[in-house]
C-alpha cells in the first residue's frame, strides 16, 4: 500500500459528556467496560493508531445525550483542527423525529460531517439490545428521514443483527441515493452452524443492494478478544459477498482496547485481507464513501 490507512470507525470522548460512562454500568454488547470509564482524548487515539500507519479517520457517534448531537460533532471538529489530523464525522440524529431535516441542517454547518448513525440493533437477548424494537428499519418515519441524508451526500451507518437484515435491506432499497455502511460486518454473535447460516443469508440480502458497503470493524465484540482466526473467517466471507471495493476497515477503538492493542488488531486484519484487496479495504472505500478528500477530511 502506497497511501496511509483510513480507520473508518473510532471514538474519542470526555467521560463527562457521555451519560453511559457516568452512571452505573449497564449491559453492553461488548461486555464489562470499567476501563472505558475515563477520558479517551484525540492525543491517546493518535498514539494508538499513528504508529500503525493510520493517516485519516472517521469518527462515529458515541451516544452523547441526544440533545447534544451538535456539540458532539463540534467537539470532534475542534480536536481535528487542534491536532491537525483529518477526521470525518458520522454524527447522531434522531431518525424517529417527525422530520429530521432541521437536525441535518444544524449538522451541515460542520463541514466534517459525512454521515449519520442511529443504532437500530435489537436482540432477543437483552444484554445485546439497544433499539426500542426490532423493526425500526421498516418504520416509515425512519425510511423517510434516512432518505433526506441523500440531500447532503451523507452515508448512513447501519447497525443491525442478522434477524434484522431483511428489514435493513428494504430500508436500503427505499433510499437508493444513500450509501449504507453496515457496522461491524453485521455483528455475527451466534457462532453455531444455524447462527452463521442466518448471518450469511442476511449478508447476502444486503450485498445484493449496491448502495450497501460493509465495515470490517468490531469483530472482537462478542468474543471479548482479538481472535485472528475469527477475523479471517468474517473478512473472507464478507469480501466474497461485497468485494473489496465495498469493504472498509475500522478499529472500533477504544472499545477494542478493552482486549487488544491497536498493533495486534491491525496485524490480524492485515493478515486476513489479501494483498490485492488492501488498498480498497484500508483506504479507497472509506475515502469514497465518506468523501475524505472534501476539505481534507
Amino acid at each position: 500500500m502506497t497511501t496511509g490507512i483510513v480507520d473508518a470507525h473510532f471514538h474519542i470522548w470526555r467521560q463527562a459528556d457521555l451519560p453511559w460512562l457516568l452512571g452505573p454500568m449497564v449491559p453492553r454488547i461488548f461486555g464489562p467496560y470499567e476501563p472505558l470509564r475515563r477520558d479517551y482524548p484525540i492525543e491517546e487515539y493518535l498514539a494508538d493508531c499513528r504508529p500503525e500507519g493510520v493517516t485519516e479517520a472517521v469518527y462515529v457517534q458515541a451516544n452523547w445525550a441526544a440533545d447534544r448531537f451538535v456539540d458532539e460533532a463540534d467537539f470532534v471538529a475542534e480536536a481535528s483542527d487542534r491536532i491537525g489530523f483529518p477526521i470525518a464525522i458520522v454524527a447522531y440524529a434522531d431518525l424517529l423525529a417527525a422530520d429530521v431535516r432541521p437536525q441535518l441542517d444544524r449538522l451541515a454547518a460542520n463541514p466534517r460531517v459525512r454521515g449519520v448513525r442511529m443504532q437500530l440493533h435489537w436482540h432477543e437477548n437483552p444484554l445485546y439490545r439497544f433499539a426500542a424494537r426490532p423493526d425500526l428499519a421498516r418504520d416509515k418515519r425512519v425510511q423517510a428521514n434516512v432518505r433526506h441524508l441523500g440531500e447532503h451526500g451523507w452515508a448512513f451507518d447501519l447497525q443491525v443483527f442478522a434477524p434484522q437484515m431483511a428489514g435493513a435491506a428494504e430500508l436500503a432499497e427505499t433510499c437508493p441515493e444513500v450509501t449504507f455502511v453496515l457496522q461491524h460486518a453485521g455483528m455475527l454473535e451466534d457462532l453455531s452452524e444455524s447462527g452463521i447460516a442466518a448471518w450469511r443469508a442476511g449478508m447476502q440480502l444486503l450485498a445484493a443492494r449496491p448502495n450497501v458497503v460493509s465495515k470490517l470493524s468490531g469483530l472482537g465484540t462478542f468474543l471479548r478478544a482479538n481472535d485472528p482466526a475469527h477475523i479471517a473467517f468474517v473478512v473472507r466471507e464478507t469480501l466474497a459477498l461485497f468485494g473489496p471495493e465495498r469493504c472498509l476497515f475500522g478499529s472500533n477503538f477504544p472499545i477494542e482496547k478493552l482486549w487488544t492493542s491497536y498493533r495486534e488488531l491491525m496485524d490480524a486484519h492485515l493478515a486476513a485481507v489479501p494483498e490485492a484487496a488492501r488498498a480498497d479495504v484500508f483506504g479507497n472505500t472509506a475515502r469514497r464513501v465518506y468523501r475524505l478528500s472534501d476539505n481534507n477530511g
